[in-house]
């Protein structure tokens, strides 16, 4: 697939199996593929999970900041790859930490770099800010599986609960 950066929501999803509610990066700024990512998250007010997390004090929670990360790294890996319908599973995140909240109207920036990748496993460090201010990072962990996971099957060593990485 010919992406061409920018690109939005429909390119995202073209690469993902993630659609709304639950697709936390609106947009690519840049890719490189299988090595870099720049991408944003509008964290708009409305987010039906802000009226509970928390309903006087609505802040993004954690992780959704580590989800969104994951997408971002996700599509970087997976953009471009000869063998294509390959979906990515989050297996592990070391080292997050959280340095700022993130608030409703923010715009979340995503960026990722992959440290490792193989045909099966991919780490990548990655890290979310806000106007430049930093609010999370982690090192990150993916299996790689194919698409059948779509239809049903989970890969193999991966978690149900983590299918929609």
């Amino acid at each position: 697939m010919d992406i061409s950066y920018p690109c939005g929501a429909d390119a995202v999803e073209a690469v993902l199996p993630h659609r709304a509610p639950f697709r936390w990066v609106d947009r690519v700024v840049s890719c490189e593929p299988g090595a870099s990512i720049h991408a944003e998250l509008d964290v708009r007010p409305d987010l039906p999970l802000f009226a509970g997390h928390f309903p006087a004090y609505p802040v993004l929670p954690g992780v959704i900041i580590m989800e969104a990360l994951a997408q971002a790294a996700s599509f970087c890996a997976l953009v471009g790859r000869a063998d294509g319908g390959a979906l990515g599973f989050l297996t592990g995140i070391d080292g997050a930490r959280f340095r700022r909240q993130v608030r409703p109207g923010d715009v979340l920036t995503l960026r990722a770099r992959i440290v490792k990748s193989s045909s099966r496993l991919v780490v990548a460090e990655v890290e979310a800010s806000v106007d430049g201010e930093l609010c999370a990072s982690a090192t990150q962990k993916y299996v790689l599986a194919k698409d059948e996971a779509r239809e049903g099957a989970a890969p193999s060593g991966a978690r149900t609960e983590g299918r929609s990485r």
